[in-house]
């Protein structure tokens, strides 16, 4: 039985998707084996479109415009590309992580929360969540657009997919769909807010971040 140490994998060019859903399944499944460690794993995808669970179709406004792939993670339509950092999180939710409980689900989202403030705080962005609203959100002058999107699966008590956060992406690119299935708030970036960070110091901030929330 392998002791649950969390390791970190970075990869670099873009992840085919499906490559990685294959990936993360092998890995979540394996954790729960006690055969593999637990693992953060950072990468770019190709530009796509992921429908979650609760995803409708009438959310998906340009069908023609990027491959969609049904994410089998929770939430609703989502976009992948270049500039955006993916974090896929697999951890065993048996054991306690940090400041989040063992077997809390929602201790646990609200953790991938606060990694990604902490992480913006790094920056000087002020990152937010809202009731009902799941993500992180930025108030730009009266405006709110979400950072990063959030869309996790649990499956026997380990954890995969995770996080997107915006760093420098397309922005016109969200227009095909409509993102998390909110209409009246629109999406933002690290570069759209005027800061210019590379995909290695979000990487570093990310995880020097997650080591001080999950320990």
């Amino acid at each position: 039985m392998i002791k649950a140490t969390t390791t970190w994998k970075i990869t670099s060019g873009y992840t085919d998707y499906e490559f990685a859903l294959n990936l993360m399944r092998e890995r979540a499944a394996a954790i729960r084996a006690g055969t593999a460690q637990e693992l953060v794993w950072l990468l770019e995808h190709p530009p796509l479109y992921t429908a979650g669970t609760s995803a409708a179709a009438g959310d998906l406004q340009d069908a023609d415009r990027f491959p969609t792939y049904q994410a089998g993670r929770g939430g609703q339509w989502t976009y992948h590309g270049p500039g955006q950092r993916v974090a896929y999180v697999m951890l065993d939710l048996q054991e306690t992580h940090g400041s989040v409980p063992a077997r809390d689900i929602r201790g646990y989202v609200a953790g991938l929360e606060r990694w990604v403030m902490t992480t913006l705080k790094t920056f000087g962005i002020k990152g937010e969540t809202r009731c009902g609203r799941v993500g992180i959100w930025v108030v730009t002058g009266q405006e709110e657009k979400k950072i990063c999107a959030i869309g996790v699966r649990v499956s026997r008590w380990v954890t995969w997919h995770g996080l997107a956060l915006n760093v420098s992406p397309e922005l016109s690119h969200f227009d095909g769909i409509v993102p998390c299935g909110i209409r009246e708030h629109g999406v933002t970036s690290l570069a759209d807010l005027g800061v210019k960070a590379s995909m290695d110091e979000v990487d570093a901030a990310l995880r020097e971040n997650f080591t001080a929330i999950f320990g």
